[in-house]
């Protein structure tokens, strides 16, 4: 309890400040708003439904991505990981891809897919593949040698290789990449949907600032601290319970 007390003592601060200079030195209603409407706009909107449909918009594509980019990254990263050669060949052109930001790619996205989930998802895919398969090289470089040379002693398959020797050695650095990736997806998702995407909580927030309601721009903006902040959350604790019990079985 006092780990949580703790955490919230810099936020309970801030708006508490906020709320009292608002109250006796007075904010405009039409800029930083009051935390009491705040409260007020994120609470209506929670009742009537419209930031929990925005939500299940921004993560429909925000999922759906993420998937996309983790599985590209993971069975990209491993052969590229194990087999210097390989990276030999395709790493430059990786390399030449890789600082081209996801963003820059919505035009394409567009002509590709039109408006909707698919084109959201494409470029939270592109912005997602990145820290996982550069993480999973990585890994899958720094396994311990003789784990490798074991595995070709006993003459085991590459597939069994992978499922015994290669996943349990870099599942953990794995699932680092795979949070960074999930904090890029909502990022990304959220970015789409503001500047192209009429759908999810980006486009909400653009309709609240062009209605001028900044009460509900402001809430609906903590509300995405908050799901990234459980998304995160989320991801610690499947991996906590999740990642050890895998290993094992794949051991056994």
């Amino acid at each position: 309890m006092s780990r949580w007390l703790r955490a919230l003592a810099i936020p309970v601060a801030v708006v508490t400040a906020w709320e009292l200079w608002a109250q006796i030195f007075g904010i405009p209603y039409e800029t930083l708003s009051h935390p009491s409407a705040i409260v007020v706009s994120g609470w209506t909107a929670l009742w009537d439904g419209t930031i929990l449909t925005a939500t299940l918009q921004t993560f429909s594509g925000a999922l759906l991505g993420l998937f996309i980019g983790v599985m590209i990254g993971v069975v990209l990263g491993i052969p590229l990981g194990l087999f210097p050669a390989a990276d030999a060949v395709v790493g430059p052109s990786l390399d030449a891809l890789r600082p081209i930001p996801a963003v820059a790619l919505l035009p394409l996205a567009l002509l590709i897919f039109g408006f909707g989930v698919r084109m959201e998802a494409l470029i939270v895919a592109i912005g997602c593949l990145w820290p996982v398969l550069l993480v999973t090289i990585t890994a899958v470089r720094n396994i311990d040698a003789r784990l490798l040379e074991i595995g070709r002693l006993l003459e085991l398959p590459g597939s069994v290789r992978i499922l015994r020797i290669v996943l349990p050695a870099t599942g953990g650095r794995i699932f680092v990449g795979i949070r960074i990736a999930a904090g890029i997806s909502l990022a990304l998702a959220i970015t789409v949907e503001i500047a192209l995407n009429p759908n999810g909580l980006g486009y909400a927030m653009v309709l609240a600032s062009q209605g001028l309601d900044p009460a509900l721009l402001w809430a609906e903006l903590l509300w995405v601290g908050i799901i990234g902040w459980a998304f995160n959350r989320l991801l610690l604790g499947a991996e906590r319970r999740w990642l050890p019990a895998t290993i094992g079985a794949v051991h056994a």
